[in-house]
């Protein structure tokens, strides 16, 4: 079935393509939007149906009072999608809001949401991308364009959208603060790339030494001795003066765990969280590590001490902590696809295939982690003995990993056995030596190799 929905898709994308080329751009983004429904998350397809909805729109798409209304209420239905959940859903229906007017503020912002909370960032950026690239004279848009890139720290991209919307209100006060902000951020970034690697590069561009050399600490990969205690002194003050600094506590308890002071880092995350009032998803990942990483420091400690019997006790102790955390952790950030992932593989670990199987299918929307996704989904079918959907699950995953790397090897590997299995000994040794080309050590692959080798000898003679 994913074979066939890829070339579907395929097929769609090139009557697209060529329908845009030729300018029929109503075929083109009927063609597009069917390729990308059958393959959501290919970003080159999305990229021309963006392309192709732009230059309809241009040529015979409808504004006024009338079509506004119809946005707002198909705004209304996608916003809703996305707080239930149904993020998928909610990017399928922003692709047919684009397709009546790509080019509006507040349809791009809505397509954006829907994507994010899609977890397909790239995604979200083709639709601003897109419009900026061509309608740079409407306020609205330009103003959605900039805050866009500000948030997403481009602030080159962000500076020339708010330029342009300084040449458009020219008397805008607040445009104005907005772009000497980010021409600050442009300028800061741009003095960084031009001084890395150069000593005493940084230290140029600040007057002030004694703040240079606190910076210089700030950015050292692990702080450790007298500057990390001089620094967390510094933040105990900072956070003392200012309780709801959360990026002063979220520095804190960086500096706790660089330093192996987990207990300490566990408080003063659970501090940050309960000061916070609100769920803040980097507070709770960084909470989580702490914590992981205490029981792995007192595991460590009792194994020193030669008390193994606590040891296991604690590292128990600690395999239920990571399975409940990240249980509780996806039903507070549903959407969060890498939570999915992880989870996905705990069920899988302990042999729940058909919780696991949920949470995998969902992660594979993931650009991160979709291909070790397809892994474990395939691994996940196979243990359940359903051999033909974990090959397809396999052999989706080869398509879409261009070298042998260490995951390749072990799709090429699994679908090995799959063949061997099923007695297709050609196959199996074929895939073998795909493998074993690139890694003669891996896994039993040479005892395989010569048994299937000596196999269809016997079955040829």
């Amino acid at each position: 079935m994913a074979v066939d929905l890829a070339q579907k898709a395929q097929n769609f994308t090139n009557r697209g393509r060529q329908a845009l080329e030729s300018g029929r751009y109503e075929l083109a983004v009927d063609m597009l939007m069917e390729a990308v429904a059958a393959a959501p998350d290919v970003l080159e397809t999305r990229k021309l149906l963006r392309a192709a909805q732009i230059a309809n729109f241009r040529k015979n798409g409808k504004t006024g009072f009338g079509a506004k209304l119809g946005y707002k209420m198909a705004q209304m239905k996608i916003n809703g999608l996305i707080k239930k959940g149904q993020a998928k859903e909610a990017m399928a229906e922003a692709e047919n809001l684009l397709k009546q007017n790509p080019l509006d503020a507040d349809n791009i912002e809505v397509a954006v949401k829907a994507a994010e909370a899609a977890g397909m960032t790239d995604h979200a950026a083709i639709s601003v991308e897109a419009a900026y690239e061509c309608s740079n004279k409407d306020p609205a848009l330009l103003e959605r364009v900039a805050t866009y890139y500000s948030m997403a720290k481009r602030y080159d991209k962000a500076r020339d959208a708010y330029q342009k919307l300084a040449e458009i209100k020219p008397g805008d006060q607040r445009v104005q603060q907005l772009l000497k902000n980010t021409e600050a951020q442009a300028t800061m970034n741009a003095g960084w790339e031009q001084t890395a690697g150069k000593k005493g590069g940084f230290q140029n561009l600040i007057a002030n030494k004694e703040q240079a050399k606190k910076l210089d600490q700030a950015n050292k990969a692990v702080i450790t001795g007298d500057d990390a205690e001089s620094l967390i002194q510094e933040k105990l003050q900072q956070i003392a003066k200012e309780p709801k600094n959360m990026n002063a506590r979220r520095a804190l308890a960086r500096l706790y765990m660089q330093n192996k002071r987990y207990e300490e880092a566990v408080n003063c995350l659970a501090e940050a969280i309960e000061t916070a009032g609100t769920m803040d998803p980097e507070l709770d990942r960084m909470l989580s590590q702490a914590r992981i990483q205490y029981y792995d420091q007192v595991i460590e400690q009792y194994r020193q001490a030669g008390d193994e019997a606590s040891a296991e006790q604690i590292e128990g102790e600690k395999n239920q902590f990571v399975f409940d955390d990240l249980a509780q952790r996806v039903e507070r950030y549903p959407n969060d696809l890498h939570l999915r992932y992880e989870l996905g593989l705990q069920y899988y670990t302990y042999g729940y295939y058909d919780e696991a199987l949920e949470h995998l299918q969902l992660a594979q929307k993931s650009p991160k982690d979709r291909l070790w996704a397809l892994y474990y989904l395939a691994m996940c079918f196979l243990a359940k003995d359903q051999v033909d959907m974990g090959v397809m699950q396999l052999e989706t995953a080869r398509d879409q990993i261009p070298t042998m790397d260490d995951l390749k090897k072990k799709v090429v590997y699994q679908l090995g056995l799959c063949a061997e299995s099923q007695g297709d000994l050609e196959k199996a040794y074929q895939y073998y030596k795909d493998v074993y080309s690139t890694d003669v050590g891996f896994e039993d692959l040479s005892e395989r190799m010569l048994a299937v080798s000596q196999a269809l000898k016997a079955k040829n003679s």
